[in-house]
């Protein structure tokens, strides 16, 4: 029993510490523009766990949102239980994110941009009027709030679908699952970082707040304004921005469906930053006039040039800046347990 114990001590110090074994890391975790602002019950009663000291850390800049470390199940299993399910839950999301040629696919894309939908229907302009709902709360699942049928989420109806099914199969969370579906999605996709995922949050009692979500038509200093009200400062923006560099659309241009915003878009590289900006633009891809607003804004356009020739870079600020939307209206954040060691190894080369 000594020995038992000492095992699970050493396993919760890995997995507490892993920021410290986490990859790439060629450059400093906060690069100059990190945003401060805290979230949920940290702003309110502040950290109370490790989980609540893990996830402030990260949110300040102070602490890695990737990590390398890949916990088998049972090693897993035996020190938290709460992470267990979520090994099944990770195989049948590999079958439906990973196309055949190794590359993510179009439920990998759709479930990307799923986590940004559902966490996205959180601001503090709502908060601080008394109506602190919508943000990660998987009110986009749940049938009867009809948010399926809502103009912004047009083309997301069959992965809703899909994670319902999974959802009922498995008994998770429905918020925990858009989320983790998310961050598998990205790693799924070659070059897609590990971005630290936790479970435990609370799923949403009433349909999410109209309007918070952002239009590919909007001008770069509504679209900064938006996100700045979810505490996503343009630094922040520009790195989930790139989420494009694996996303297709069907609706904003019908004669075209299934045009990418980059050339490749089964891969997780940096392309996107450079193809939408280029003097001379493919004229195979759709590039969304935001994504080109924000490109020239003065507040982002240095960040965005940036990330044109770093990988690394962006995987790392991309990392941070998911987890910070991933928690955007969650007021449980110290009872939230970190399952980052269920998701599949990254695959940091391809082909």
């Amino acid at each position: 029993m000594f020995f038992s114990r000492i095992w699970v001590l050493a396993l919760n110090s890995l997995l507490f510490f892993n920021s410290v074994l986490s990859f790439p890391q060629p450059i400093p975790l906060n690069d100059g523009d990190s945003p401060k602002e805290l979230l949920g019950d940290l702003l309110t009663v502040g950290v109370r766990t490790t989980t609540g000291q893990t996830v402030q850390n990260i949110l300040l800049g102070l602490e890695t949102g990737q990590s390398a470390i890949v916990v088998d199940q049972a090693s897993a299993c035996a020190a938290q239980s709460v992470c267990c399910v979520w090994y099944s839950v990770a195989t049948d999301l590999t079958k439906l994110f990973l196309a055949r040629d190794g590359t993510c696919n179009d439920d990998a894309r759709a479930a990307i941009r799923l986590g940004f939908h559902d966490a996205g229907t959180w601001s503090k302009s709502n908060k601080a009027a008394g109506l602190d709902f919508g943000g990660a709360d998987g009110s986009i699942l749940i049938a009867a709030f009809e948010e399926q049928n809502r103009g912004e989420n047009n083309g997301l109806q069959t992965i809703i679908v899909k994670m319902q099914k999974l959802a009922k199969k498995w008994k998770v969370g429905l918020a925990d699952l858009v989320q983790y579906a998310a961050t598998h999605a990205v790693v799924t996709c070659p070059l897609g970082p590990r971005v630290r995922t936790f479970v435990g949050r609370k799923d949403a009692t009433q349909p999410a707040p109209p309007g918070l979500l952002p239009s590919v038509h909007a001008l770069s200093s509504d679209l900064i304004a938006l996100f700045q009200d979810k505490t996503i400062d343009p630094h922040t923006l520009t790195a989930l921005v790139g989420a494009h560099s694996c996303s297709k659309q069907f609706n904003q241009d019908t004669a075209h469906p299934g045009s990418a915003q980059d050339s490749t878009p089964g891969v997780w590289d940096v392309k996107f930053y450079n193809e939408t900006i280029a003097t001379k633009p493919n004229k195979k891809l759709f590039i969304f006039d935001s994504d080109k607003a924000l490109a020239s804004d003065a507040r982002i356009v240095t960040e965005w040039r940036a990330f044109i020739s770093d990988q690394a870079h962006w995987n790392e600020d991309y990392s941070a800046a998911h987890v910070r939307l991933s928690m955007l209206g969650v007021n449980n954040i110290n009872d939230l347990t970190e399952c980052t060691g269920t998701l599949p190894a990254a695959r940091n080369k391809f082909p």
